[in-house]
């Protein structure tokens, strides 16, 4: 496998930088280092060894590793070193967009703290639709909804998948996208909603699924709800497509404004109706999110006042166990206020114990863990903020160069 690697050279962009690195060599003498240079690192350890020492480098890592000489090239891009590669998880970067209209941004990774200047392909911009998935990202065309394209970015390696007609009339739509680490297949889960011509309370909701390993699309459910409509927000969380709705009954209903619900890709069933399904937010929410972290669903959204739902009053996390959400955590007050110029808009995506929580109106990014319970912010981006409108959004993905589409 041949990757292409722009972003590894002269493109990286080191905040802390690496002072320091030098000073450990002043202590050898010539004759050491001479003796030192007689004998490589090849030769000391076996393949399979040193095969195990470079899988466990950071993802830039390993690519400047495969520069360092023929033999290491060749390690690197054999078919057990991405075997064994495959076996181990890595930290989920954060994209950032610097504009609506740039596929040039800047990745974070916040195992070693730097951001890394990246180039997506085919022009795809924050006014695509972006799900990912195990190193997979998934982009599908906002204006036309006719283009989709499944890439891994750190390889560069992409393919188009042809969008069935059926799904290219619709008011809202929701995509996303679930890899199977052992077979290496994707599944593509689009929902769409379009209002009824006659009742504007009334929306036709339709759920369309392509498998990469029959390379077709079904669409198995096609229901009428009446008082909510699809948005844009959803996730495939252990075999489960869910998305949520969002009320259309006006400004009088009391209500909550937001609910969950839920479809079984692996029996192809929601139980009966999908509406059965329905599981209600915690409480009102703005920029609701949902994500796959550890096969466990969460939700991420911005709390709104309950006289006022549109306001936000903080950020909440939440995690769904049996049709009951429990809070995992606040965002701290301090942190909030971090953000600037933080309205009721902001991004949220996350992988593994990582969720990120970036606001539109800065490129400011905070990021929380699940597993430590703990808030931080990431170094700071390199993306400039130019005029007053300048709008900021991104999403997270798994750093893998084992896996194409």
């Amino acid at each position: 496998m041949e990757w292409e690697t722009p972003w590894v050279d002269d493109k990286v962009i080191d905040i802390k930088g690496e002072a320091g690195i030098s000073a450990s060599y002043s202590a050898l003498s010539d004759e050491d280092v001479k003796e030192n240079n007689i004998i490589s690192i090849e030769s000391v350890l076996p393949d399979e060894l040193l095969e195990r020492i470079l899988a466990y480098l950071p993802i830039a890592s390993i690519f400047r590793a495969s520069s360092v000489c023929k033999k290491w090239n060749e390690i690197v891009h054999s078919h057990r070193f991405l075997q064994n590669i495959s076996t181990l998880s890595q930290k989920p970067w954060y994209f950032m967009f610097p504009s609506a209209d740039d596929s040039i941004g800047f990745a974070y990774d916040p195992m070693i703290r730097k951001w890394y200047s990246i180039e997506l392909r085919c022009d795809r911009t924050s006014r695509w639709f972006i799900a990912s998935s195990c190193g997979l990202v998934c982009f599908m065309d906002h204006n036309t909804r006719s283009q989709l394209y499944v890439c891994n970015p750190i390889t560069k390696i992409s393919e188009k998948v042809e969008m069935p007609r059926c799904s290219r009339e619709f008011d809202y739509s929701g995509l996303a996208i679930s890899v199977d680490r052992s077979s290496r297949n994707y599944t593509v889960a689009v929902v769409i909603s379009k209002d009824t011509p006659d009742d504007f309370v009334q929306w036709i909701l339709s759920i369309h699924i392509y498998c990469s390993e029959a390379m077709m699309w079904l669409s198995p459910v096609t229901e009428t709800l009446t008082g909510w409509r699809g948005g844009d927000s959803c996730v495939v969380c252990d075999g489960v497509f869910y998305f949520l709705i969002y009320s259309t009954r006006g400004l009088g209903f009391r209500g909550n404004r937001h609910g969950l619900l839920s479809y079984n890709l692996s029996s192809r069933s929601s139980g009966g109706m999908l509406i059965d399904s329905f599981i209600p937010v915690p409480c009102p929410l703005t920029c609701g999110r949902l994500m796959n972290l550890k096969n466990k669903l969460v939700l991420v959204g911005g709390i709104g006042k309950q006289d006022q739902p549109g306001i936000i009053k903080g950020i909440g996390i939440w995690i769904l166990k049996g049709r009951d959400w429990e809070e995992v955590a606040r965002m701290p007050h301090k942190y909030f206020q971090g953000f600037g110029e933080f309205d009721d808009v902001f991004a949220s995506s996350g992988f593994d114990d990582l969720v990120y929580i970036q606001s539109y109106g800065a490129p400011c990014l905070l990021m929380f863990d699940m597993k430590m319970r703990e808030w931080k912010w990431s170094q700071k981006c390199p993306i400039l903020k130019r005029f007053p409108l300048q709008l900021f959004t991104g999403f997270s993905f798994e750093p893998r160069i084992d896996i194409s589409p």
